[in-house]
């Protein structure tokens, strides 16, 4: 970990914590005029995003693979709510979702990778990547790379949806792709990093022209991410009881899981402040042995180029 990085990975007491909700970080908060892309966001704690996004003024955009359950879900929010479709495991569907969006929003103020996959069965998509790597990281930065130009007019925060399960694995460079045996955790684990990296050389070379941004942990929280894991796995987890109920009393409700990531997108105490890993509300310090915190291998900034260099080898994207 770099000086300046370690440095930087610490708390700036803004007064929230592990309890806060939404609404706490929230309070005040106008986003009149602005424009705002969610992935995920008709689902969990996208979806609770969005819809504080909306109260404080926004007009959110939201990819989504699956059309009709995502238009279902953004009834509530009338107008102020625009689908479109997109699949984070194909490039060219996240291309020319992209392309759409610049399109007709040629200033675009906020964009939160909140869409993601858990501990999967070995799925291959694309020219056989593996899943979890494709959808939590390719095809964010494949999508912030078709955005580019809508971003920096609007000197855009961009948000990745991290979590402290990249504390399982830092980058497998010998085998980003499990091609020599699958583990469904080291494979979340090592998405995760990814997000954790890519946010921090995205903001490296957005700084100079106003985007700033993001990663973080939302925390433990039950949501439709939870779909591959059998209940008995869970179970034996500690998370949830026989009757399915949780009992994990770090867990946090969908609420509080989203504040972080508005907190994220929306806090004037991160003004003039980009490329870290946050948690409850705040900004995370040095990794610690209950799980918090973010490893120095995440936060590593050669670790970062080298990412975005495969990213850009990968995908065929790049900023510009």
């Amino acid at each position: 970990m770099s000086e300046t990085t370690a440095q930087q990975q610490h708390s700036i007491a803004s007064g929230f914590g592990h309890g806060t909700t939404s609404k706490d970080v929230m309070a005040g908060v106008d986003l009149t005029g602005s424009v705002a892309v969610v992935t995920g966001g008709y689902s969990g704690l996208g979806l609770e995003t969005t819809g504080h996004l909306v109260r404080a003024g926004a007009h959110v955009v939201v990819p989504a693979r699956r059309l009709d359950a995502a238009a279902s879900a953004v009834v509530p929010f009338g107008d102020a709510v625009t689908v479109v479709e997109a699949d984070l495991s194909d490039l060219d569907s996240v291309s020319g979702c992209a392309q759409r969006i610049g399109d007709l929003w040629p200033q675009i103020d906020l964009f939160i990778g909140a869409a993601g996959i858990m501990a999967t069965p070995l799925w291959r998509v694309g020219p056989g990547w593996e899943s979890q790597f494709a959808v939590n990281h390719l095809g964010h930065f494949a999508f912030v790379a078709g955005l580019w130009p809508s971003l920096v007019r609007g000197a855009a925060r961009v948000v990745a949806y991290s979590s402290a399960g990249h504390h399982i694995s830092g980058m497998r460079w010998d085998d980003t792709q499990f091609m020599t045996g699958y583990d469904k955790w080291a494979a979340y684990g090592q998405s995760k990093t990814a997000n954790i990296l890519f946010a921090l050389h995205l903001d490296e070379l957005g700084a100079a022209a106003g985007v700033r941004a993001f990663s973080l942990h939302p925390g433990s929280i039950l949501t439709p991410l939870q779909r591959h894991l059998e209940s008995a796995e869970m179970v034996d987890r500690g998370w949830i009881d026989e009757q399915g109920t949780v009992a994990d009393p770090t867990f946090k409700s969908v609420s509080q899981g989203a504040a972080t990531g508005l907190w994220a997108a929306t806090s004037p105490q991160l003004a003039g402040l980009g490329g870290l890993y946050l948690e409850d509300c705040d900004v995370a310090g040095p990794a610690a042995d209950d799980g918090t915190g973010v490893k120095a291998y995440a936060v590593d900034r050669q670790e970062a180029a080298s990412l975005w260099d495969l990213s850009v080898t990968l995908t065929g994207r790049d900023l510009g």
